[in-house]
């Protein structure tokens, strides 16, 4: 297969944060719930089991709506994917794998007696937090920034379009959105590549694609535009021309930008919301245009730079990223990052019809012995019985423990010991990825990798970088199935982290459940904390507007009055309007 350019058709950074979406972000476990449970008919079980919160009932739509738009909301919702939902949704990436937040992603709309699917909507919510519970709300209703029928503001994503996205009876509609008529460009049924010589040779779909893809690659971007018949103009209009010599076919190389897909994006969009104009975003400023007049009759594709606010483009719609981009999966197929076999199973099936074998993200692999040096030699440290165990004796150890405590340097495996609990110092590269893999696992709330890892022998008493251990994680896992155990370990309720937050001050913070909050109370953790910036956990509930955590603003305010940082609450009084959520 021809190499990709050095400098990134699909940057290394970015390669990196896929390939953890897709390992760890929908975990297989997950899928597996919530697919029993959809196949079963219960829809309200497979949301839960996907982290999805329902914010409607179907008694009071069909109450507001009437029984033919309740009808047709109960019947998507029987085939509605959670965890496929999860799959597409768009990423921070930048180094993370967490869902990009503050995004509303609208599903199907129901129609207004025109004819076209309007409001009400089916939509939903992405998280507020990037490091928070990757948990999202399902609506139902009218959607917030809607400007014009069917167009919606920035940081609305619109699916209507594109139901193989979330839609169990639409998933096959993969393959054609990605341009296969036969096969999917770039590779074969069961998923192995083409090799060089039989790229963009045929005079199909896929090879169509292939041959316009690669004139992107290779930076003939105009080129790429006419191959896949569509008009381009790349030259900045006026009042941008000069802003930071930014050149247009440069900065459209180095997109994600899926130029075969562009011309029936559009047109289904069209089709859906009845508009002709689409734009796709660039940067903070610009955006390219496009349009499809007397679409109709089969008008031809068009497509420009603007600034976001000019005539015309200020009452465009915005082309959805699932629309427009690259598809991340093939992305990473097409480098070797994963195999085909970690996909989503809907995906998978739909991409590549004679592919064998198990389907779906891996499970967490076993402790793996790693090499430290130590004393002059090699020692093999290793994840076993809940420690981190070492060829060193008893005596030893509590030699190295003593040494410590008087201030004395410690090195070789001892030092390993110490960095992987308190989360300073340095781990050796493979030891630091298998403790990266346990936080990652926490991150995307995949509970049972996680159990299964110490039950593998991970120790309960690992730190991250940020020096958090489990208990500060719990905010994003099962915590009935985990915090008995990390209690019966002993673990210290008010360890700090980097932020010198204790479990419940981030449970607070970032998003805990009132039952989370209420455990870790019943366990014993003190109220009478704040954190580095002085913030008491009073303080922490009115910053981040935790209205489900009134009960104990209360208790730590009559138990502990006057506690916290005097500034915040001057500030709060100056300017009420601007405490932060």
């Amino acid at each position: 297969m021809r190499p990709w350019p050095k400098d990134g058709f699909l940057p290394p950074e970015e390669a990196s944060s896929l390939r953890k979406v897709r390992r760890y972000a929908v975990p297989r476990g997950l899928i597996e719930r919530a697919t029993e449970r959809r196949l079963a008919g219960d829809w309200r079980g497979a949301l839960a089991a996907a982290r999805v919160e329902p914010a409607f009932d179907l008694a009071e739509v069909t109450a507001a709506y009437g029984t033919a738009v309740a009808g047709a909301l109960a019947s998507d919702l029987l085939h509605l994917v959670p965890d496929l939902v999860h799959w597409h949704l768009p990423r921070v990436l930048a180094g993370r794998s967490t869902i990009a937040t503050d995004r509303t992603v609208v599903l199907a709309g129901y129609g207004n007696g025109s004819g076209l699917p309007l409001a009400p909507y089916l939509y939903l919510l992405t998280p507020p937090m990037v490091d928070g519970p990757q948990r999202l709300v399902l609506r139902f209703g009218a959607v917030p920034g809607e400007e014009t029928p069917g167009v919606f503001g920035a940081g609305t994503e619109d699916w209507r379009a594109c139901r193989w996205l979330w839609d169990a009876r639409h998933t096959d509609g993969l393959r054609e959105a990605v341009g296969a008529a036969v096969r999917v460009p770039f590779f074969r049924h069961d998923g192995t590549p083409l090799s060089t010589e039989e790229l963009g040779a045929g005079d199909d779909a896929a090879g169509r694609a292939e041959r316009v893809t690669l004139l992107h690659q290779e930076g003939k971007v105009s080129e790429a535009f006419a191959a896949a018949g569509v008009e381009w103009d790349p030259v900045l209009p006026e009042s941008t021309r000069s802003w930071r010599g930014l050149d247009i076919e440069d900065n459209v190389r180095r997109m994600t930008l899926d130029i075969p897909r562009l011309d029936p994006a559009v047109r289904r969009a069209t089709a859906a919301g009845g508009g002709e104009r689409f734009l796709v975003p660039m940067s903070w400023r610009i955006s390219i245009l496009l349009e499809l007049p007397d679409h109709s009759t089969g008008g031809r594709l068009r497509a420009r730079v603007v600034e976001r606010e000019t005539p015309g483009a200020a009452s465009a719609a915005r082309l959805p990223e699932a629309a427009w981009r690259r598809l991340p999966d093939l992305d990473l197929l097409r480098i070797g990052a994963m195999p085909p076999q970690w996909l989503h199973p809907l995906v998978a099936r739909a991409l590549f019809p004679a592919l064998e074998g198990p389907l779906g993200p891996p499970g967490p692999p076993a402790p793996r012995p790693v090499r430290v040096r130590c004393r002059g030699e090699w020692h093999e440290v290793v994840f076993r019985d809940g420690a981190l165990r070492s060829p060193h004796t008893d005596e030893e150890r509590q030699r190295e423990s003593a040494l410590r405590a008087f201030g004395g340097a410690v090195a070789g495996c001892f030092a390993v010991e110490h960095s992987c609990t308190s989360g300073t110092g340095r781990l050796p590269k493979e030891l630091r990825a298998q403790v990266r893999e346990l936080f990652l696992r926490a991150q995307h709330g995949d509970t049972p990798a996680v159990l299964e890892m110490l039950d593998a022998g991970v120790d309960l008493r690992v730190k991250d970088a940020r020096q958090r251990g489990l208990l500060h994680v719990l905010p994003l896992l099962d915590h009935e199935a985990l915090l008995p155990r990390l209690l019966e370990a002993g673990l210290d309720l008010e360890a700090r982290d980097h932020m010198e937050r204790t479990p419940l001050g981030v449970a607070v913070s970032e998003g805990g459940s009132p039952a989370l909050v209420g455990a870790l109370l019943d366990a014993g953790a003190r109220i009478d904390v704040t954190d580095a910036t002085e913030l008491s956990l009073s303080q922490m509930i009115r910053r981040y507007r935790r209205e489900d955590l009134a009960f104990l603003k209360e208790r730590v305010e009559t138990e502990h009055p006057g506690i916290g940082s005097e500034w915040y609450d001057e500030y709060v009084q100056e300017s009420p309007e601007d405490e932060e959520q």
